[in-house]
């Protein structure tokens, strides 16, 4: 029954599309060239008109953003169905967005990604607007929100009511408080996600607030604080998290030593800590240790803890694959801490050094015991020389990825890498003065299947980031509230990935720019 049905509509679609052809054919005067391309742009159109919704809605998710806005301007139809199948949503958040907000979420009834970016200089969208929000995306699971700093507690409160199957919230540069925060951990669930850079409305001091642990402990597996002044509020949310799995902490003031025997006691499922720039010493590093499961350690900035405090985590902590250390020049962690971390973590496979001085012998004990070491970065050492280099290049089999950046090494050290590492893959040598662009070549020369990256620049600075894959960043282009009357408003509606795109239908090219090279490149072999 349901065949005869559809095969009736794509008839009568059909026969429709046919009459409108020979009508026009009867009372337009046109060239036969003209005719054959009008008829064979026409045949194009009645087998898109006969694909059903859900067939084009996938093909308008393999499109980029600004491919699918032109898609959205071809008729009704298409502008219906790009607008319901749009998850992802990417506003200017000024205020005059409020006004728009029925029209905007009528079109755009899916979302359940949303971001909401303000222009520092702008007035952003207050309690009101958000509460708007809410009501008309009740399926909403993930916020971001950029410097709306017109809302306060009660809008949060107000959003929070509404949108209960929230997982992930990002909120930075934003005035509400603790108020806004706990309303927040009290009414989503289902919260897996948390990440607060900046958030302004936070009391210092005895007297401010506690945040958490709230009904969302339950469910959080990954809190990020950034550059909060009063952090350790948090600690009550944190400490509560009994399924954390990644916490990341950066530039957040208050004495941490005191708060992470507390978060350990409860807390034994993390795997992953980010600490950079706080207040942390060994003291610290040996409530981590008692981490069992941890994977990942980032001590970035950190000149407190010693060789000693990394020597307790690599003992305990034996599951260690991913470390990055930087020392910033402060020589507190050095050959004994990573000789320990040789001795006890033989699953590592990345290692990042920045301002930490290693020497032949603790690399050369690293290469042996960590077998699976695949990432190596060195970075402004002032004792990784030719020899350290020879040292990696005989002992480090799975090596994959090797980078350099300001390290007395030469021409020689590059030389070894012709001969070691069997399984290298890409070299990347930066700020190394002994290094001449003749060595690369003839490095390149001499093994062609390794990409190797020279960059003689005196202009790049030492990051902890060198050396490895980044995670992408949200990336939502913002959009002016004014456009409401275009259809390109939104941004893409498919899921992103936190490290590397598949390939879509179209394999990442343009949609439209493909069409017209294939549009010319016919004409022209017709003309030929």
């Amino acid at each position: 029954m349901g065949q005869s049905v559809s095969s009736a509509k794509l008839t009568t679609r059909r026969d429709c599309y046919h009459s409108q052809r020979s009508y026009s054919r009867s009372t337009v005067l046109i060239s036969p060239m003209k005719t054959e391309e009008a008829e064979v742009i026409d045949e194009l159109s009645d087998f898109i008109s006969d694909l059903p919704d859900e067939c084009l809605a996938c093909v308008f998710q393999c499109l980029t953003p600004a491919d699918r806005k032109r898609c959205s301007l071809v008729c009704r139809r298409w502008l219906r169905i790009e607008g319901q199948n749009r998850h992802r949503l990417s506003l200017n958040a000024k205020s005059d967005l409020h006004p728009l907000i029925p029209s905007i979420f009528s079109r755009f009834d899916a979302v359940t990604k949303l971001a909401l970016k303000c222009e520092r200089r702008s007035v952003g969208i207050g309690d009101e607007a958000l509460a708007s929000i809410s009501e008309r995306c009740p399926n909403l699971t993930r916020l971001k929100l950029r410097a709306c700093r017109d809302l306060t507690d009660a809008g949060m409160l107000a959003f929070a009511k509404n949108c209960r199957g929230l997982k992930k919230l990002s909120c930075g540069s934003c005035t509400f408080g603790a108020k806004g925060m706990n309303a927040v951990l009290d009414n989503c669930p289902a919260l897996e996600e948390l990440s607060v850079k900046r958030l302004r409305g936070i009391i210092d001091g005895a007297a401010a607030e506690p945040i958490g642990p709230g009904l969302a402990a339950a469910s959080l597996k990954t809190i990020c604080l950034k550059e909060i002044y009063n952090g350790q509020c948090f600690g009550p949310l944190i400490i509560g998290a009994r399924n954390l799995r990644s916490l990341k902490l950066f530039r957040c003031s208050g004495d941490w030593d005191k708060l992470f025997p507390l978060i350990m006691d409860q807390v034994t499922s993390i795997i992953e800590i980010h600490m950079e720039r706080i207040q942390v010493s060994d003291v610290g590093l040996e409530a981590i240790s008692n981490s069992l499961n941890l994977e990942i350690l980032h001590l970035v900035k950190t000149p407190e803890c010693t060789n000693a405090g990394l020597g307790a985590v690599a003992e305990k902590c034996k599951l260690l694959r991913k470390l990055h250390i930087d020392g910033w020049k402060a020589n507190r962690i050095g050959d004994h801490g990573l000789i320990a971390v040789a001795k006890s973590c033989s699953n590592l496979q990345e290692l990042v050094l920045i301002g930490v001085n290693p020497t032949k012998l603790s690399l050369e004990m690293l290469a042996s015991n960590c077998q699976n070491l695949e990432r190596l970065a060195l970075c402004g050492s002032d004792t990784v020389g030719d020899a350290e280099i020879c040292c990696i290049a005989l002992k480090c089999i799975a090596l994959k990825k090797l980078c350099i950046k300001s390290c007395p090494i030469s021409d020689h050290g590059m030389e070894a890498l012709a001969s070691g590492c069997p399984n290298l893959v890409k070299v990347k040598v930066k700020k190394c003065r002994g290094v001449t662009p003749e060595g690369a070549d003839w490095l390149r020369a001499n093994r062609g299947s390794l990409s190797v990256n020279l960059d003689m620049g005196e202009h790049l600075d030492v990051t902890a980031n060198d050396g490895v894959v980044q995670d992408n960043g949200d990336g939502i282009p913002p959009v002016v509230a004014g456009q409401i009357g275009a259809p390109g408003i939104a941004s893409s509606s498919t899921a992103r990935s936190t490290s590397f795109k598949l390939s879509g239908l179209l394999g990442g090219r343009s949609f439209m720019a493909c069409t017209l090279r294939r549009l010319a490149s016919s004409n022209g072999s017709s003309r030929s």
